[in-house]
């Protein structure tokens, strides 16, 4: 059997993967072996199961006078060239920052959504080895080759544990929602290295660099699909402007129109069905597929929020600004400007509340609900309705003259609701 004289390690391409540990391969060695030790390297020599002695950077002589155990262990003359049965492992120094991670599914109440969440995290980090005896013992045991998807792998269980724990206790702790979790990385990624790092020094081992790259929902299930798909539809009727129920009904609406190019029956009673369930629902002037911030405004509001006064000079009347109104009568839109439709030439009939155009016999505004004054009676002077029962009007403060009834002694009008002539006192017939 040849007896081995250089021990040496070179580590192979740096495009391959990392190796943090090696050993040698022959451990029939002299008592004047050279072990050549490089830059970034350290060597440990075992024998039986013993350390003998670490070696840095540099070239040494495995001889009795540098390692006084070989003696006892083999008998071995002093300067004898017997050999000895070692094992000598070499650890890399070097510190990779490409050692990637990531969690799988963990549940979080969300504060954004206010519900669970399935996330999960991922990111890169560095490791170093500071203890190579610990880090051998701990970790690389009976293995010739100790790469750097064996540390994973290893510690994946562990490591997971710890880091998937201290992710859910910083957005509990700082309240952090989906929405601005990418705002909080930078701090999330030192929160775990401080967190981390005592398990990796137990290894022997240094955490160098840790980084969160991202967080995001599990797409791998069908809840976590569902809730991905849920957030996306969200935002996108945040960015259209358009609620749950306007979706709803613009996808009933498609499928009634793609079953009637079909020509197929069930597509035009889907059609029909369609229609009627837009007309129950506001018609086509208002309601569901007619939001209400796509009427005019009157009062200085407009939807749900406030607006300022116009701009109005002396002797000016305050000018409304022009929107696009529906005809109740042809269900054409034109201006609110308008005081007639352009097209069939019906009176625009502003609901007090949201502009949408009403009927003259209409109770109700077809779009907000808002009750409707009957304009039965109307002022003589303004033109203004006015509520029955009213002796003066509400706009000009001139007397109203409602003449459903004369007085049957000097004919003067009596309005209505009131019992007596104005003129002679006689009682109403």
């Amino acid at each position: 059997m040849a007896i081995i004289d250089l021990v040496s390690w070179a580590p192979r391409d740096p495009q391959e993967e990392f190796v943090f540990a090696y050993r040698f391969p022959e451990t029939n060695l002299s008592t004047w072996t050279q072990l050549l030790v490089h830059e970034s390297q350290e060597a440990i020599l075992f024998s039986k199961g013993q350390l003998l002695q670490r070696f840095g950077p540099g070239k040494h002589t495995l001889d009795t006078e540098n390692i006084p155990l070989l003696r006892s262990l083999f008998g071995i003359p002093f300067g004898g060239r017997n050999p000895f049965m070692a094992e000598v492992w070499f650890v890399n120094m070097v510190q990779p920052a490409n050692l990637d991670w990531h969690t799988d599914s963990m549940s979080i109440q969300d504060v954004d959504y206010h519900t669970q969440l399935p996330l999960v995290a991922s990111g890169r980090y560095g490791l170093r080895v500071v203890d190579a005896e610990r880090f051998l013992v701990k970790l690389v045991g009976t293995r010739s080759t100790f790469t750097a998807s064996d540390l994973t792998d290893q510690a994946h269980g562990e490591f997971m544990t710890k880091t998937k724990s201290c992710i859910v206790q910083f957005i509990l702790q700082h309240r952090v929602g989906f929405k601005s979790i990418s705002a909080y990385l930078d701090q999330l990624s030192t929160y775990l290295r401080e967190a981390t790092a005592p398990f990796w020094a137990e290894q022997g081992l240094e955490l160098t660099k840790f980084y969160v790259t991202g967080i995001d929902i599990d797409t791998a299930t069908e809840a976590g699909r569902r809730v991905h798909e849920a957030i996306s539809q969200q935002s996108a009727q945040s960015i259209t402007g358009r609620t749950w129920q306007q979706e709803q009904m613009f996808g009933v609406a498609q499928e009634a129109v793609q079953g009637m190019g079909r020509g197929t029956g069930g597509g035009m009673l889907g059609g029909i069905m369609a229609l009627g369930m837009m007309q129950g629902m506001g018609g086509m002037g208002g309601g569901v597929m007619n939001p209400q911030y796509n009427q005019p405004t009157f009062g200085g509001q407009q939807g749900s929020g406030q607006q300022g006064p116009a701009f109005v000079q002396d002797g000016q009347q305050p000018q409304q600004q022009a929107r696009m109104v529906y005809c109740s009568n042809c269900a054409r839109k034109y201006p609110s400007t308008s005081k007639f439709c352009p097209y069939c030439g019906d009176p625009y009939r502003p609901c007090p509340n949201c502009g949408a155009d009403n009927a003259e016999d209409a109770r109700r505004c077809v779009s907000c609900g808002t009750t409707l004054q009957q304009a039965q009676d109307r002022c003589p002077s303004c033109g203004q309705p006015v509520a029955p029962g009213m002796a003066f009007c509400g706009n000009c403060g001139a007397p109203v003259i409602t003449a459903n009834f004369v007085c049957s002694r000097c004919g003067a009008p009596m309005p209505t609701g009131v019992k007596f002539c104005p003129r002679c006192g006689k009682k109403r017939d």
